[in-house]
């Protein structure tokens, strides 16, 4: 190779790395990721939470605009159990936001994360009550969101692992899907798939066109169709009528009816199901009903206490925690007014 040659590539060399660390300077002054990280923690911090990141945000130009974040921590102010933990997260840009237009974000993704549900409900228990008159907060779901490989646990206790969710933008007048999928304590696997047409109409966000359908395993399927509106906090409400089906018990007509809360009575779902040998008629408090699901479902044994709400159920055969009832009859009475304890219930088995 001659003299002039070695020089030839030399200055080759140099010109592309010269190129190359003017594109990354391009990349970084262009994306400048202490915006973004800056707008997330402080939307977060509004919130009542403080967002961290492992290290700094590290943009990218290809397959398209993005800023990876490494090490993500949500915490409730003040608290000590983070809400979330997760290993990556990315944040997808569109062009015209390198080039000075708004800080919008195109999608988000979130790798491995963990989240606590003891610490998520203490977030939420803690929030100030919105006022009677003040107008509920909509929420706008501009961005596309993708969770991969998360955990659900409640302090220790795992509920499911193997999480996954895929959704789209939630435009008005636009469909909007959704999946997800899990694995429960057990290995058994579930699927959820969603699609609705939302519009939002002042301080109303109107579901129609609902078509969900859940799977569990190879034994059970439902399948629900119906409307649904929400007018912020637990003034929500919907109409959802179809089928379930399991392989060993056969196959039932269901309808679940939510209705909003009151100044006398909880967000309330009323579940009909009826079926060869079973038959369900309950009006029931959805966080009462999780918080019994988890005593039911607790590591140090299933505390087998009656569930709150009110209506009656007859049940041929009713599995539990790994508790086996068969000929189950319960009727569930509210208590009154003035009580504050759990619904009394009275019950027999044949």
């Amino acid at each position: 190779m001659t003299r002039r040659l070695r020089l030839a590539l030399l200055g080759l060399a140099g010109l592309l790395a010269a190129g190359l660390v003017a594109l990354l300077v391009t990349v970084y002054l262009l994306l400048q990721p202490e915006r973004f990280t800056a707008m997330l923690q402080q939307q977060a911090h509004g919130a009542g939470l403080e967002l961290s990141l492992a290290s700094p945000a590290s943009p990218t130009l290809f397959p398209r605009p993005a800023l990876e974040l490494q090490g993500l921590t949500l915490t409730a102010q003040g608290a000590s159990m983070p809400i979330l933990l997760a290993a990556s997260g990315r944040l997808a840009l569109p062009w015209r936001t390198l080039f000075g237009g708004p800080t919008v974000i195109s999608r988000l993704e979130i790798d491995a994360p963990r989240v606590d549900l003891d610490a998520l409900q203490a977030w939420l228990s803690s929030l100030p009550p919105r006022p009677a008159n003040a107008p509920p907060n909509i929420p706008r779901i501009d961005t596309g969101v993708r969770i991969a490989r998360g955990t659900l646990v409640r302090g220790n206790q795992l509920l499911l692992r193997d999480f996954s969710l895929d959704a789209g933008s939630l435009l008005s007048g636009r469909a909007f899907p959704l999946v997800m999928s899990a694995k429960d304590a057990d290995g058994t696997p579930m699927q959820l798939r969603l699609t609705a047409t939302p519009r939002i109409q002042g301080n109303a966000l109107q579901l129609n066109g609902i078509d969900l359908n859940l799977t569990r395993g190879s034994a059970l399927s439902m399948r629900l169709a119906g409307e649904a509106h929400w007018h912020g906090a637990a003034d929500a409400a919907a109409t959802l009528a179809g089928s379930l089906d399991h392989v060993h018990a056969g196959h039932y007509d269901i309808s679940l009816r939510l209705t909003p809360a009151n100044q006398n009575d909880p967000l309330l779902v009323a579940l009909k199901l009826d079926g060869p040998g079973d038959h369900i008629d309950l009006r029931l408090p959805p966080l009462g009903i999780a918080q019994w699901w988890a005593g039911i479902h607790d590591q140090h044994g299933p505390l087998l206490a009656v569930p709150p709400g009110s209506g009656h159920l007859d049940a041929a055969t009713l599995d539990l925690g790994g508790v086996r009832v068969e000929g189950l009859q319960l009727e569930l009475t509210p208590p009154p007014a003035t009580s504050t304890g759990t619904a009394p219930a009275t019950g027999s088995s044949r």
